[in-house]
């Protein structure tokens, strides 16, 4: 197991996946964010089953990096709740895991 996260959330159209992304990489708190889009997504809210077109991203990050990344994205976000959901990374290669630990400001820096 490593300390290596990925996070996803989605945006409801491409220029704010491309904010969140920027930002989230200018910041040294993730190491690359794909954006994958856009997609249909399926999901109740308010008793309702709705249906939109999003852009999901893929945040790549650090586990001490989780709170930062939320608050960034709750920030940045129009959705009143927006995703964000943090998974655990088994395994990787040597060299990649290196390059996103050394991508990522530690909350000391």
């Amino acid at each position: 197991m490593t300390d290596a996260r990925v996070v996803l959330t989605t945006s409801g159209n491409r220029e704010q996946a491309e904010k969140t992304a920027n930002a989230l990489v200018e910041n040294a708190l993730a190491a690359c964010v794909n954006i994958v889009g856009p997609i249909t997504s399926v999901y109740r809210w308010e008793g309702k089953v709705e249906r939109a077109e999003e852009f999901l991203l893929v945040v790549k990050t650090w586990e001490d990096a989780y709170e930062r990344v939320e608050a960034a994205i709750r920030e940045l976000h129009s959705y009143e709740l927006p995703e964000c959901i943090m998974l655990r990374v088994a395994k990787g290669s040597e060299q990649y895991l290196e390059w996103l630990e050394n991508s990522v400001r530690s909350e000391d820096e």
